[in-house]
């Protein structure tokens, strides 16, 4: 049978059903600000689609727009005045930034009990002492809770994560093998022997590589649970705006795997609902 599909619209529309009723008892409103530096469209749409959730959630939201040749003083200070702001309970860095910038130290300068998107070291070094009461990144966090909102059994099952970055894989397999979730975890990245092998042997696959439908039918044990973390412009001369949208896995892989969640609308509803569950989460802690 095809797999069913994960779908992240609905498993978010959940989430935020609960936020809100959160936020409704919260002593304050929650408060998120969101910096953007330069003029990358992509980048843009990203976060528009951010302020139109802390609207639908009744979250304040502080949009503040630099230049593409801000200077790293200039973002530090803006970070410095965040921080400094008690009103304020929430605080995003949108990715890409221009070249010039030093993404790490400015993620570093974040007051970590406001670092919304879980980057800051003192919130990633929580996760491996297994302290899930943080910040922790919304992408990973994102997919726990699909699995869990699709009742996936987690422990003592095998999971391979496909991909080893700080944000996305690391705390991906982190989260997977802590005491809760229970799986048997391997991280399967570049210098991988035998990648293929290390997926077929897999209850569960989290793809976040960023190369488009790497992972093939050929792949997946028939049963598998299958999260695409992947979104990847790819030319398509079929469309009339010349491209499309892929994920890392392919889409044939829907005709072996048990659950797949889709691209788009599986894993990414799911980063922006859990982006507005940290800034709740922190609001409530401020003011507890």
């Amino acid at each position: 049978m095809p797999a069913k599909r994960l779908d992240g619209k609905s498993c978010a529309a959940d989430l935020e059903s609960r936020l809100i009723k959160r936020i409704s008892q919260c002593k304050v409103k929650p408060h998120l600000a969101v910096v953007i530096v330069g003029d990358d469209p992509a980048s843009h749409v990203y976060v528009r689609n951010k302020i139109l959730s802390c609207e639908r959630l009744g979250i304040k939201s502080t949009h503040i727009e630099l230049p593409s040749e801000t200077s790293q003083q200039q973002v530090e200070d803006t970070i410095i005045s965040l921080n400094n702001d008690s009103s304020l309970h929430g605080i995003l860095i949108q990715s890409p930034l221009p070249s010039h910038l030093d993404e790490e130290s400015l993620t570093d300068l974040i007051d970590p009990s406001k670092d919304v998107d879980g980057f800051h070291p003192q919130n990633l070094g929580r996760i491996v002492q297994g302290r899930l009461d943080g910040m922790i990144p919304c992408t990973p966090a994102g997919v726990m809770e699909m699995l869990r909102w699709a009742n996936v059994e987690m422990s003592g099952k095998k999971a391979v994560v496909i991909g080893r970055s700080f944000n996305v894989g690391m705390p991906q397999a982190l989260l997977l093998a802590s005491r809760g979730a229970d799986a048997t975890v391997t991280v399967v990245h570049s210098r991988t022997l035998d990648a293929k092998t290390e997926c077929l042997a897999a209850d569960i696959v989290i793809a976040a590589v960023g190369k488009p439908e790497m992972v093939k039918p050929d792949w997946i044990k028939p049963g598998a649970v299958v999260i695409d973390v992947g979104i990847n412009r790819v030319d398509d001369d079929t469309r009339e705006r010349g491209w499309r949208l892929a994920g890392d896995v392919h889409p044939d892989v829907s005709e072996v795997a048990s659950l797949l969640s889709p691209v788009p609308g599986g894993v990414g509803p799911m980063t922006v609902a859990m982006l507005m569950a940290n800034t709740v989460r922190s609001a409530e802690a401020q003011h507890s």
